[in-house]
């Protein structure tokens, strides 16, 4: 089994390589659980899987500077636009596969910590739509 170390994690947005901001990207995907059990299931759970959805979620190093992290983001608020998301910043492929899909920007947090903490925006978009794996 393959180990890896996440050192160089791609962040898109809009199209925009975020990944110089980026601290963190954690894609969550999820599928309903629709309960179908009946009496014949014979006093055991019946599951199918229903609506699916999914989040991602995001942790930057703010940058206020004129074409920086918050020049770019603060625009969307309120838009649904595209992501793709790697596990390196390397080509697609096999080992490296590109999640990709649109999310809704439902807020934007540009200011938040306490006194020496480093500036930092952790935000949580909701997917909008499917979310496509590629390895090619």
């Amino acid at each position: 089994m393959a180990k890896m170390v996440l050192l160089a994690e791609y962040v898109a947005i809009n199209g925009t390589d975020l990944s110089d901001y980026a601290k963190k990207a954690e894609l969550t995907t999820k599928v309903e659980e629709k309960d179908v059990t009946t009496y014949g299931s014979e006093g055991w759970k019946e599951l199918l899987g229903g609506l699916k959805s999914g989040e991602l979620a995001l942790d930057f190093l703010q940058d206020f500077a004129a074409s920086a992290l918050d020049s770019i983001m603060w625009p969307l608020l309120g838009t649904v636009v595209t992501f793709e998301v790697r596990p390196d910043n390397a080509a697609v492929g096999t080992s490296n596969p590109s999640y990709t899909g649109s999310i809704l920007i439902n807020g934007w947090n540009p200011v938040s910590g306490s006194v020496g903490d480093e500036a930092t925006v952790g935000v949580s978009y909701p997917t909008s739509g499917a979310v496509a794996r590629a390895t090619a």
